[in-house]
């Protein structure tokens, strides 16, 4: 990176460090001659790619630079720019102008590593969030942010092998309903590996809601540490066999672990109050924007129960004695856990970027209120039930395939067409408007299907554009 044209000396503007004079000094400081010899003592000489990489020449001009990156950013096709029907697990929510003004200020964007004895103001704000959290889901113990919903699962499966291992249960099977969320259903698979056994439970092909007696033959033929659920479910429909879930799952020394969306508990019972031992999701409808790869954080939590608490593997805050009586400070409770107080014995690692996400949940928990979450619950529940009615009047699509009440999202069928989602969303597209996330591939089961989702963004117009829009393409009309 440091060399251009015929192998001539390049000094680059944005790279610390590229002048060949300080170079030359940290390699004399390594005792090594050059940073190949680097190289290759650690990669095998069969691996080394020893050619010159195929990277177009660099731009020294900032102005320049600026200008070929908006370009390319430029390609993009924003949810500003058109109407979108895609969620999935990343929503277009109203972020509160509080959010962004407060998260941009350098003491909370940058000081993201300051300790409870340093930095008090974000230790105060972090406390603030999960004590909210805390309250949005009747928990009395929340963890430190997660880097999204996937870890967080992942984290929970986690936590309840090692809970269950130190009671004497050493059993590594966690069960998950099949039409659970398949990216983190993935992530879950490749993060438990080492620890556990991943085992689907069936699921009704009517009302899609898990299959009891499937769960109760698994769980007496083989035994689980945990069961886990997701309520509202990845495909929309509630699972409204929670309780039942939860005392199965007791009934045979199991845990339950369950996933609500977040934006959904102003008016939908959390599932602690419900028999689960665990709940985990992802905070990202709790002021953040639509991002690509970023902006999520993942949240875990349960009740009073120091058995759990032990295995959790992030920071926890809370308030703490100091020396001088009367006064109170932050404190991290437990620290041993994390990889941050022992990085050989932790439980697991966990990085701290997310920490701005769980600042920023903090502040939109505050100023939306009970009442504020309360009413974006109803404001979705509402205008998805009237998308359903409205696009049930087209023909030859079958709308919210599994019946009863939906949250946010709802599975469109579109067989009767003689096209494929993929096809359909690119008529849509030419329409300005994206379609719902295609499902036939994770779930062929359910033939040529898309998840659409409604949040309190989208508008009776929109709806009646996209109602517009579909009957005009399965009719075959431009």
């Amino acid at each position: 990176m440091g060399v251009t044209g015929k192998d001539k000396a390049f000094v680059h503007p944005y790279m610390p460090n590229s002048v060949p004079e300080i170079k030359q000094q940290m390699l004399d400081e390594l005792g090594v001659g050059s940073i190949d010899e680097i190289y290759k003592s650690l990669i095998p000489d069969d691996l080394l790619y020893k050619e010159r990489l195929d990277l177009p020449e660099p731009i020294v001009n900032e102005y320049e630079l600026k200008r070929h990156v908006m370009g390319i950013l430029n390609r993009n096709i924003t949810t500003e720019d058109y109407v979108s029907f895609l969620g999935a697990g990343c929503y277009r929510h109203q972020v509160p102008a509080i959010c962004d003004e407060l998260n941009m200020r350098g003491e909370f964007l940058t000081a993201y590593c300051g300790d409870t004895y340093s930095d008090h103001g974000k230790m105060q704000a972090i406390f603030e969030y999960t004590s909210m959290m805390g309250e949005l889901l009747d928990a009395d113990i929340v963890s430190y942010t997660t880097y999204d919903a996937g870890q967080s699962v992942s984290s929970a499966f986690c936590i309840a092998l090692r809970a269950q291992a130190a009671k004497g249960h050493d059993n590594r099977r966690i069960l998950i309903p099949s039409t659970m969320n398949p990216e983190i259903r993935s992530q879950a698979l490749a993060y438990c590996r080492n620890a556990g056994e991943i085992i689907t439970v069936g699921s009704d092909p009517q009302t899609g809601l898990m299959d009891l007696q499937d769960l109760e033959e698994k769980l007496k033929d083989g035994g689980a540490a945990a069961v886990f659920y997701e309520n509202p479910s990845y495909l929309g429909f509630f699972e409204t066999q929670a309780e039942q879930i939860a005392a199965l799952a007791h009934r045979y020394q199991a845990l339950c672990i369950a996933q609500p969306e977040a934006a959904s508990l102003g008016i939908v019972e959390s599932p602690l109050n419900l028999g689960a031992d665990l709940v985990c999701g992802d905070i990202q409808p709790l002021g953040m924007h639509m991002q690509f790869g970023g902006g999520q954080a993942g949240f875990i939590a349960c009740s009073q129960d120091l058995g759990l608490a032990e295995q959790f593997p992030t920071y926890m805050y809370g308030i703490t004695k100091t020396g001088q009586d009367g006064r109170y400070g932050w404190g991290r409770a437990m620290n041993y856990r994390c990889s941050h107080g022992s990085r050989e014995n932790a439980n697991e690692y966990f990085g701290t970027e997310t920490g701005l996400w769980g600042i920023t949940a903090g502040i939109y928990l505050a100023s939306m209120g009970p009442q504020g979450m309360y009413e974006l619950g109803e404001t979705i529940l509402q205008k998805t039930s009237y998308a359903i009615r409205r696009l049930s009047e087209i023909k030859n699509i079958t709308v919210n395939l599994f019946g009863g009440a939906n949250f946010q999202e709802f599975v469109i069928n579109f067989d009767q067409t003689g096209k494929t989602v993929k096809e359909i969303n690119q008529e849509l597209l030419a329409r300005r408007i994206f379609g719902g996330k295609d499902v036939s591939r994770d779930f062929p089961q359910y033939g040529q299907s898309a998840l659409y989702c409604i949040s309190e963004l989208t508008t009776e117009e929109e709806i009646e554009n996209l109602r517009t829009a579909l009957t005009a393409i399965t009719e075959g009309r431009q």
